[in-house]
Order: C-alpha cells, then structure tokens, then sequence
C-alpha cells in the first residue's frame, strides 16, 4: 500500500450561510452549513462540527471492523455514539475533546477481555483521531447478545 494518498473535497457556496460539499470519486453530495447555535446558523443541516466528529467515530468504526477482521474476533453487533465539545480555548473556538462510546455485542462472556482489548487497538489506531488534537475520550460498552447473529 503506498504511504500517501489524497483525499480531495470541494464546498461551493449555495446561500445564506450553507453550501454543498462534493468529492470528484464520491456519487453524494453533502449539504453543509453553520450549525444553529452561531448567528445565522441553520438547524437540520450537516456542520463542519458534525462532520468532525463524525470523521472520528467513523474512523473508529472501520478501524474496529479492519483489526477484529485481522484479529479473527466474533461479534454480533458494532455501534458508536459520538459527541464532540465545542468551546472557547486560548481565545479560540475548537472541539477540544470528543467522547467516543462503542457498544459491541459478544456472543459470550469469555470474549469480553479479548474484544475489549480489540476496542481499546482501534481507538488507538484511529488515523483520524490521531490526527486531531480535540482529546478523546473513550468509554467502550460490551454486552453479551442472548442469540446469535452474524457480523
């Protein structure tokens, strides 16, 4: 695998305080805009904020599926909460730390160890969140499913 790679985005304008987020090897576009709690902001709208922290909890998702795939660990459920702090530091805005709340399901109870430990890998391999200085929090949940499904 090559050690760099490129990621291209473009956001055009639309109105007001919004505009479209494209990528020229993606079929969507994104709508993106101030979020609301700023002057002119807009509700409902995707926000640099949101996708920030998105980018994080995403990351952490295909990172966990990546190493429990190459780790050979069984599970019957992934899911992550994600939420971001936006506040005033030095004088600037910033997320200034994001806490990340996977919820796995195991099928048995001889695998919390392992598929904490699996948690705990992607977290720290996260390439996004390594690549932020927002402080993350990590409060991983294993619960053990009473049937079986397949991941």
């Amino acid at each position: 695998m090559a050690q760099e790679h490129f990621y291209d985005v473009t956001v055009r304008w639309e109105n007001d305080r919004k505009g479209i987020m494209s990528s020229s090897v993606l079929n969507e576009q994104i709508e993106v805009a101030t979020p609301p709690e700023f002057p002119k902001g807009m509700a409902g709208i995707w926000s640099p904020e949101h996708l920030l922290v998105a980018a994080v909890n995403s990351c952490l998702m295909t990172t966990f599926l990546a190493i429990a795939e190459n780790s050979k660990l069984s599970y019957a459920s992934f899911s992550s909460k994600a939420v971001g702090k936006l506040e005033v530091v030095d004088g600037k805005y910033m997320i200034s730390e994001i806490t990340l709340m996977p919820s796995l399901g195991i099928f048995s109870e001889d695998q919390r160890e392992r598929a904490l430990k699996v948690l705990q890998k992607s977290e720290a391999a996260c390439l996004i969140s390594n690549s932020v200085k927002s402080r993350i929090i990590f409060q991983p949940e294993i619960e053990l499913m009473t049937e079986e499904v397949v991941a």
